[in-house]
């Protein structure tokens, strides 16, 4: 088998399994076919569907049991940290519903850190909004975001319960980098809150900087409870020739 053949039924395979999970033809807890069977079933080596499980299931869809198998992750919400994606469509795309609670969108002088982030002078005005998103009634995120106001002038004048931020800014002041840094942290009280959490409960903490072409656009400050979502990412490494 040439390499892009076997790349091919890798693919076909990790398909497979993603669309039999996300149709609930494989509900949640249930046993997946093993290497050997799918190994038959798609006329591939054994190490080319050890593959597909092993990445699936360090993307968090699978899950593995020594000597028993592969088994069907909980649907807990997942988010990918290489990719900027929109929460409402995350969302819909695993079949749920998105709703979101604008809790402030104002003007504010800017803090330290933030004007660091932005290129501002601090205590200049700054954009912020906070919102809760929602997926199918249960708050999943607080999103608390600083946008540049040289960048995108009518921030204030959305409105954030019909598109997200992220919708309006990818609209208006395109993506061209970002960055991230991912933590692990305890709620404060805003964020026990609005999550509907205890003090006890681990919170991961997401924090991005966005660029366009005119410069750093926002800042923003993504925490999750720890209990309804998980953060993947699946990286291709090439080989030097």
């Amino acid at each position: 088998m040439d390499n892009s053949s076997g790349q091919k039924k890798f693919a076909t395979i990790k398909d497979y399994i993603l669309s039999q999970v996300e149709t609930a033809a494989w509900p949640e807890h249930s046993r997946i076919p093993s290497e050997n069977e799918l190994a038959t079933q798609f006329a591939v080596s054994r190490m080319t569907a050890r593959r597909a499980l092993q990445e699936l299931t360090e993307q968090g869809v699978l899950y593995r049991t020594q000597g028993v198998g592969s088994f069907v992750a909980s649907p807990k919400s997942q988010s990918s940290l290489l990719e900027i994606r929109n929460i409402a469509d995350e969302i819909q795309r695993r079949g749920h519903f998105h709703k979101a609670e604008l809790v402030q969108l104002t003007s504010l002088p800017c803090p330290g850190v933030v004007a660091t982030a932005l290129g501002l002078s601090r205590n200049a005005p700054v954009f912020f909004s906070l919102i809760v998103h929602y997926e199918n009634q249960q708050p999943l995120q607080l999103e608390a975001r600083y946008v540049n106001p040289e960048q995108v002038p009518d921030y204030l004048a959305q409105d954030f319960v019909l598109q997200t931020p992220h919708e309006y800014l990818s609209a208006v002041a395109p993506l061209t980098d970002a960055e991230h840094i991912v933590e692990a942290v305890l709620p404060d009280e805003l964020t026990r809150q609005h999550l509907k959490i205890p003090a006890s409960e681990p919170c991961l903490r997401l924090t991005r900087r966005t660029f366009s072409r005119g410069g750093a656009v926002s800042f923003a400050y993504l925490t999750s409870a720890g209990s309804r979502y998980r953060l993947g990412g699946h990286l291709t490494i090439h080989p030097k020739t």
